[in-house]
C-alpha cells in the first residue's frame, strides 16, 4: 500500500477547495507581520506548497519540507506554473536538519497529528534547532474533539467527475486510522483504484505545551482555527518563540 499523500498528491488542493486557501494564508501573513517576524521561512509538512507559495508571494523567502515525495514534486511543478521561488526539501520532522536557522517556521494542516505522543518532544527540538533565537514556531493540530467525535469512526467522500474519494475513519484509543481509497478517471474513461493509510494522533492541549517548553518554546498564544475562539474549535493553533 503507499504511503500518505502518494497517491493523494496530485488531487490534494482539488479536494480540499472548501477550505479558503486564500483567508487561511492572509491568518499567517498577518500574523507573522503582528509578531515582527523576520523574512525567511520554514514550512514543516507542506505537501503541495498552497502556503510557500502564498507566503513568497508575500515577499517572505519559503523553504518548504515533507516526508512524500510526489507532494514535493507537485510543490515544485506548481511553484514553477505560478512563477514563484521556494525551495523544497524531502525530510521527516523527527530528523529534520537545516543548513541555515530560519525566522519562523510555519505547519499547517495538522501535519503534527501524524507524530505520535511520545515522539512530539523530538519533533520540537528538531524544529527548535532549524530557528534564530526568538524565531516564531506556528503549527495547528487537528483537536482531540475533532478526531473523536467527527472522523473517528465516520465515513467523508467526495465523488466528482475526474476523481472519487472515500475515507473510513476508525478510533484506535490515542489515535484514529484512516481508510483513504481514489478512483481517479482515465483519458479512456476508465476508473484506477489506489489505497493509503492515514494515522492520526490525538494530542491534547496540555500535553503539547508542555513539550514545547520542554523544547526550549515560550507561548504565545493558542486560538482556534484562523484565530476563533479554541473552545468547540476543530482545530487547535499554538504560537510560539524560541527561547
Amino acid at each position: 500500500m503507499p504511503q500518505a499523500y502518494d497517491s493523494l498528491a496530485e488531487w490534494f488542493e482539488y479536494l480540499n477547495d472548501d477550505c479558503d486557501y486564500e483567508k487561511w494564508s492572509q491568518y499567517f501573513i498577518r500574523g507573522l507581520s503582528r509578531l515582527g517576524a523576520g523574512k525567511k521561512g520554514l514550512e514543516i509538512g507542506c505537501g503541495s506548497g498552497y502556503f510557500c507559495r502564498a507566503l513568497a508571494k508575500e515577499g517572505y523567502a519559503m523553504t518548504g519540507t515533507d516526508i512524500s515525495a510526489p507532494m514535493l514534486a507537485v510543490a515544485a511543478k506548481k511553484a514553477r506554473e505560478a512563477g514563484v521561488k521556494a525551495e523544497f526539501v524531502l525530510s521527516d520532522v523527527l530528523r529534520l536538519h537545516t543548513p541555515e536557522r530560519y525566522d519562523f517556521a510555519i505547519s499547517p494542516n495538522d501535519c503534527f497529528n501524524y507524530i505520535p505522543q511520545g515522539k512530539l518532544l523530538t519533533a520540537f527540538r528538531r524544529v527548535a534547532s532549524c530557528l534564530k533565537k526568538d524565531g516564531i514556531f506556528w503549527f495547528d493540530i487537528s483537536s482531540a474533539g475533532k478526531l473523536r467525535g467527527k472522523v473517528a469512526d465516520n465515513i467523508f467522500a467526495d465523488d466528482r467527475d475526474e476523481v472519487t474519494y472515500l475515507c473510513f475513519g476508525k478510533g484506535c484509543g490515542d489515535c484514529v486510522e484512516m481508510d483513504v481509497t481514489l478512483f481517479v478517471r482515465q483519458s479512456d474513461g476508465r476508473f484506477v483504484r489506489s489505497d493509503e493509510k492515514h494515522i492520526q494522533y490525538i494530542h491534547e492541549e496540555e500535553n503539547v505545551l508542555s513539550a514545547l517548553c520542554d523544547a526550549g518554546f515560550e507561548p504565545v498564544a493558542v486560538e482556534g482555527h484562523l484565530g476563533e475562539e479554541k473552545a468547540g474549535s476543530d482545530r487547535l493553533n499554538f504560537i510560539c518563540r524560541r527561547k
